[in-house]
């Protein structure tokens, strides 16, 4: 363990020493391919994963694709080319033909539409034309659904935000988290994403936050927060709001309990954007709390190439979720490397 340690800080001393973004060693490179080659073996033939998550819908393809992605790889080329092709084809044909709706067959709709969404918005414009005029097709309406979703007249306290459902009258963190990044990111590709909505959620994760304890929760300003707190962490740091001291509070607060995320409900949901909110934040946090992930969740890795501990029942979803975590510093998605403000002022 403590040989781990060592060779990341070596390498991360080495790459700041010649002026390049820290990537992360060997052994966690290793790791990620690992898990890539896993998830890669289990799409099947007929383009779904052996799981019951995998069974139900798009959510799991969607994950599984931003994995890849993260990663640098490229549908169409190179060794996963075809893999990301499928997972693209898998999204796409599971939309609704008349309204891009991709949430059907889930328990809980808007999380596998907003995945989705965001999913087919990272990777537009990197695939074959006519795959791409079959995205577009989709991705249009599916942004639409999300706006509509975020539109829906709603009280004060829960106006902004996104629930299970399109017709939702209430709100929670969770769902916002996936919903406000696919409409960011399909804002930044160019879809006409009015900046109010990107407005109004980013004052709905503001009223989920907690000065005192800088905790932000998932239909007040504490539950779950060990979760939760990293998702609107980075929500606001890639929505100009680096600078509003509730980051600060924030990563002050996700400083004293990450240690706590392997004994969560949603561990690997919560990995992934502490993950991404320490790597915006960036110094020391940043530092501190990548040694720890990867010292933690590496020896865990099944020789097979997977992570699992039971959570959703699939090892697909899981290891999408650990990889995607590891990958943060390659900054290959392209909707975490439009702000560069990764580190403090």
């Amino acid at each position: 363990m403590k040989k781990l340690i060592s060779l990341c800080i070596v390498h991360c001393a080495l790459c700041i020493a010649s002026a390049q973004t820290p990537t992360p060693g060997d052994i966690v490179d290793n790791a990620i391919e690992r898990g890539l080659r896993f998830l890669a073996a289990g799409l099947g033939p007929d383009g779904r994963f052996d799981s019951d998550l995998g069974r139900q819908g798009t959510a799991v393809h969607g994950l599984v694709g931003m994995a890849f992605l993260a990663k640098g790889y490229v549908a169409g080329e190179g060794e996963y080319g075809d893999v990301l092709n499928r997972c693209v084809d898998a999204v796409i044909s599971r939309a609704d033909k008349n309204t891009g709706y991709m949430g059907g067959g889930h328990q809980n709709p808007m999380y596998a539409h907003s995945i989705c969404t965001l999913f087919l918005s990272e990777v537009s414009h990197m695939v074959d034309p006519e795959r791409q005029k079959n995205l577009e097709e989709v991705l249009e309406k599916a942004t639409k659904i999300i706006i509509d979703a975020q539109n829906v007249n709603k009280d004060a306290n829960n106006k902004g935000g996104w629930r299970y459902h399109p017709t939702s009258g209430d709100s929670d963190l969770s769902c916002t988290g996936w919903a406000f990044m696919a409409l960011r990111s399909a804002r930044l590709n160019g879809a006409p994403v009015p900046k109010s909505n990107i407005e109004e959620g980013v004052r709905y994760i503001l009223r989920r936050h907690n000065e005192q304890s800088g905790t932000f929760g998932y239909q007040d300003n504490g539950s779950y927060a060990v979760t939760l707190s990293g998702m609107a962490i980075l929500s606001l740091a890639l929505s100009g709001e680096f600078n509003n001291p509730a980051v600060a509070r924030g990563i002050k607060y996700l400083m004293t309990v990450y240690t706590q995320l392997p004994n969560q409900s949603r561990t690997f949901y919560g990995m992934y954007y502490t993950a991404q909110a320490m790597f915006q934040f960036g110094g020391d946090e940043w530092e501190m709390f990548s040694t720890w992930m990867y010292d933690y969740w590496i020896p865990r890795q099944n020789p097979e190439g997977f992570w699992d501990k039971g959570e959703e029942g699939c090892r697909y979803y899981q290891t999408a979720m650990v990889v995607l975590s590891f990958a943060v510093p390659y900054r290959q998605l392209p909707i975490y490397q439009r702000d560069e403000t990764v580190d403090k002022e």
